[in-house]
């Protein structure tokens, strides 16, 4: 599956802007941005844990 190229992008990019506005659109990205590092550190927390999970078992 591919992603936006061209002129989709284009009118993904003006849709985001008649939504959400000139103002949100740094403070949206700033939250995603969070969001994203958060969900990174979760998934090594989880994988750090189960692999102190499974090397206790042996």
């Amino acid at each position: 599956m591919r992603g936006p190229q061209g002129w989709e992008f284009i009118i993904i990019l003006v849709l985001v802007l008649v939504l959400f506005g000139g103002a949100k659109i740094p403070q949206l990205a700033r939250n995603l941005g969070r969001a994203q590092k958060e969900f990174k550190d979760g998934i090594e927390t989880g994988a750090s844990e189960s692999s102190k999970e499974s090397d206790s078992a042996v």
